[in-house]
């Protein structure tokens, strides 16, 4: 089985895919320090054309994505007070296992998200 990296993300306020979102997806080093490593938007799916990590690039350590979802709920035109109660929701994971299959999906509001280890 060859590693990746995938996410999808759910809008479940409008019950839709959520278009367009901006995703950034960040390696986290040892000591702290972060790299950026992606900056991806969503299409039509909810989902990115591209894997996050394909077998070629994943890599065991600890990774963080970035989701904008207050961008993303302007964009639709989300009636919200300002500032945005989310603005960035950062989730940060470990691979332990390079040659398995990660999947991180968002479900999401302007008010609450949920993820979990996808299949």
């Amino acid at each position: 089985m060859s590693g990746k990296l995938s996410t999808h993300v759910l809008d479940t306020v409008h019950g839709c895919p959520a278009r367009n979102m901006q995703i950034e997806l960040w390696a986290i080093a040892d000591d702290g320090q972060r790299q950026l490593l992606k900056t991806l938007h969503t299409n039509q799916d909810g989902r990115t054309d591209e894997l996050l990590l394909n077998e070629n690039d994943i890599k065991v350590g600890l990774y963080e994505i970035y989701f904008y979802v207050g961008n993303y709920f302007t964009n639709c035109g989300t009636s919200l007070p300002q500032p945005n109660f989310l603005t960035t929701v950062p989730v940060r994971f470990g691979i332990s296992d390079a040659s398995d299959r990660y999947h991180v999906p968002l479900l999401v509001s302007p008010w609450a998200y949920s993820t979990y280890r996808g299949s």
